[in-house]
């Protein structure tokens, strides 16, 4: 037994951020007239509190500046030792109205948004914490943390506190905050605050509502990783970047080259039965377009026992033949860093064991490091004109294989076969598939994965379906094509048995 497949498989599955990572993003949002329009609660409940007292409150006036903390507002209306009661009451109040709000435009996108770059939604709010979470239950909102009774000053030591990025608000308390605080800020002119009056305050952007947020965000996040990017690769010198010759690795390959020059990096493509033909060739004419210098070594993962047995763990064994190769070699040519292109999207994409045997060997990671999602490194790659940043995911040849079925070279080549063959029918049928896996799930036959859009139109035609009878019976799944799904037969293998 190899000694990678001694301590490989039960070490976890993903490695722990570098030191040099770019801190976790954190955005921060204001509550009232940035995430919700609270005027009809808030105005419902001082029409009551002005019935109970007699006192003639110009709600219309009230909810028309909202923002400062309640006993401010209170006080306008109210002799001050009066106020602390009618704190009191107004609380008991307000929770029968809570109900009457309406979401704002664009905010259940922009917290997604958030999601999608890995990050965590804080709000920080002058609102009580028990009004303030009253109104995110009812709403639905999933936010990380609640800051509540926060205003001006105290709102920007929230924000330091909690290392937020980011702050989104809708008056000019909350641009002075993020100002304060240090952050990216963000002005929503949906509130009682004019989108002139949010840029006077120094906001770093002026948004209409949080339509454009996510957007906004991504540009954002695109700039400040890239540059993160580009200070990690310059401060390494030279590299040997592992180069699969998909988006990812074609990407940190282009972006090394740029960096540090053609001359200070090698692209090394590991040759071995997992690799389809095709696309060997298309990563050297890659890295020759560059003016890389393009290795191609050999990687024999069938001798290692864990990769063959194919479980639930087997890219550990191949990610650790391939840093066990590269690594030699990079020595070997001076270099003292291999680079591999995983990036933010894989670190969080559940079971991922070959990140650990990567992490274990040293690898280091610039994509991932730098918080750059698989999106981004599209686009990124687009600006610069790379003819990857819109070439499919191309998964090794093993990862068609299901688990628990011994991989072999002969089945390897099988699947190339297959897929090849049905791209080039169902071209011809003009069905433009980009997308397409054939999955061998053993006695249980071959599933094939296409574009979820296409489905329908590949499982109607069974005459194309039929040049893969060797594998028996052959189902398209409905579901379309998703990297990473033979994971899913690790949960829910009686789908396909």
């Amino acid at each position: 037994m190899n000694a990678a497949d001694r301590h490989g498989p039960h070490q976890g599955t993903t490695a722990p951020a570098a030191p040099h990572a770019l801190p976790p993003l954190v955005v921060g949002f204001d509550l009232d007239m940035t995430l919700l329009d609270t005027r009809p609660v808030i105005g419902a409940a001082y029409r009551v509190l002005a019935a109970e007292s007699g006192v003639d409150i110009d709600v219309d006036l009230v909810v028309s500046r909202l923002g400062p903390p309640l006993p401010d507002e209170l006080g306008n209306w109210f002799p001050a030792e009066q106020v602390p009661a009618i704190v009191d009451r107004y609380r008991e109040i307000y929770p029968r109205f809570v109900a009457e709000q309406q979401v704002l435009p664009g905010v259940v996108e922009s917290l997604a948004a958030v999601r999608a770059q890995h990050g965590r939604s804080i709000v920080v709010t002058a609102k009580h914490p028990d009004g303030a979470r009253r109104h995110l239950d009812a709403a639905g909102f999933d936010v990380a943390e609640l800051i509540g009774s926060a205003w001006a000053g105290g709102k920007a030591t929230a924000l330091t506190e909690h290392a937020a990025s980011v702050y989104v608000g809708d008056h000019t308390a909350d641009i002075a905050a993020g100002r304060q605080a240090g952050v990216y800020t963000v002005g929503v002119a949906t509130g009682g605050i004019t989108a002139e009056e949010l840029a006077a305050a120094g906001a770093d952007v002026v948004l209409d509502d949080l339509t454009a947020f996510p957007a906004v965000l991504d540009e954002y996040l695109r700039g400040r990783r890239l540059a993160a990017l580009r200070d990690h690769l310059a401060g390494l010198g030279t590299l040997l970047v592992a180069f699969s010759g998909g988006a990812d690795s074609a990407f940190l390959l282009a972006e090394a080259a740029r960096v540090l020059g053609p001359d200070n990096v090698v692209a090394a493509t590991a040759v071995s039965p997992s690799l389809p033909d095709s696309e060997l060739t298309a990563a050297a004419e890659f890295a020759a377009g560059l003016g890389v210098r393009h290795l191609t070594p050999r990687t024999d993962e069938m001798a290692r026992d864990g990769y063959r047995a194919n479980a639930g763990d087997r890219c550990y064994f191949c990610k650790a033949e391939l840093l066990d190769t590269l690594g030699p070699l990079a020595a070997e040519l001076g270099m003292p860093h291999v680079a591999t292109g995983t990036n933010a999207d894989d670190a969080v994409a559940g079971f991922r064991p070959g990140i650990r045997a990567a992490h274990e060997r040293g690898a280091v990671t610039p994509l991932r490091d730098a918080g750059l999602t698989k999106a981004q490194i599209r686009h990124a790659s687009r600006e610069l004109g790379l003819s990857t940043w819109d070439k499919p995911a191309a998964a090794c040849l093993s990862s068609r294989i299901a688990y628990g079925i011994q991989i072999s070279p002969d089945r390897l080549r099988r699947v190339e076969r297959a897929e090849a063959t049905l791209r080039a029918a169902l071209t011809d049928a003009g069905i433009p598939v980009r997308n397409l896996r054939v999955r061998d799930l053993g006695d249980a036959g071959a599933r094939v994965e296409v574009d979820r859009e296409l489905v329908p139109a590949v499982a109607a035609r069974t005459d194309l379906l039929a040049a893969l009878d060797d594998f028996g019976t052959v189902t398209v799944d409905d579901r379309g094509f998703r990297s990473g799904a033979m994971n899913e037969l690790l949960t829910e293998p009686s789908r396909y048995r």
